[in-house]
């Protein structure tokens, strides 16, 4: 499921596959593309969930510039994950609703 030549974009940069976590699970991605096309060629395509309705929610634009396409990277919130490079050893978790922001100060 992973574009390897696009008409505009030309040919993808071969990168090292890695290693990533996706909701515990391992998966197989290139080391610099962004998480969110490793997770769309893992055939996985809800990367956060409504925060009051619980609805999945996936790659709306594909360019990161929608806040759609925000998940748990490292245990970090709200990491925008179409501008977020894929490192080996990753841990990417399906963000529920606004994610969890630890405790308040």
């Amino acid at each position: 499921m992973r574009i390897s030549k696009h008409p505009i974009l030309g040919v993808r940069p071969a990168g090292s596959a890695v290693s990533i976590t996706v909701d515990g699970e391992p998966i197989t991605a290139f080391e610099g593309e962004p998480v969110a096309a490793a997770l769309l060629a893992a055939g996985l395509r809800a990367v956060r969930t409504m925060p009051e309705t619980g609805e999945p929610r996936g790659v709306f634009t594909g360019v990161g510039r929608s806040t759609e396409e925000l998940g748990t990277v490292d245990g970090e919130a709200n990491v925008q994950l179409m501008r977020t490079p894929v490192r080996d050893g990753m841990v990417v978790d399906t963000q529920q609703g606004l994610g969890d922001w630890g405790e308040s100060s």
